[in-house]
């Protein structure tokens, strides 16, 4: 959200109204469609981005411990039943890093074309590299 400058949308921000609805738009599209299925269950009824945003909030909040346990039970289950593909294994790469690789992930996410998982893998280490 930070990437396409739609943090303040799914925040709760305030927006002026002609901006709000493209905003909102927007930010609703990317939700929806950087999320697995199963998760899309929790903010199919969302009107709005920020009720979807507080919705996971909710559910993956370290308070909710219950919750987090069964998704955590629920993550194991599926990794034994079938083998997690490249589009998984890069969104599961993309939630492990660091803060400071935001904008470098956002620009790759930008691109037509996608890499593969070891071209990703060789770009965020040519992006380290040039941290360092």
């Amino acid at each position: 959200m930070q990437g396409q400058d739609l943090w303040e949308v799914v925040n709760g921000c305030e927006i002026t109204q002609p901006e709000a609805e493209d905003a909102n738009g927007k930010a609703m599209f990317a939700l929806k469609t950087t999320i697995e299925e199963d998760v899309l269950e929790h903010i199919r009824d969302a009107k709005i981005p920020h009720e979807a945003w507080k919705t996971f909030a909710d559910l993956f909040s370290k308070k909710n411990d219950t919750k987090l346990q069964l998704l955590e039970s629920e993550l194991l289950s599926i990794a034994q039943q079938a083998p997690i593909g490249e589009t998984r294994m890069k969104r599961i790469i993309i939630h492990g890093l660091r803060p400071d690789f935001r904008s470098f992930v956002a620009a790759v996410q930008g691109w037509q074309t996608q890499p593969s998982l070891d071209e990703f893998k060789n770009l965020l280490a040519g992006q380290e590299a040039l941290a360092k």
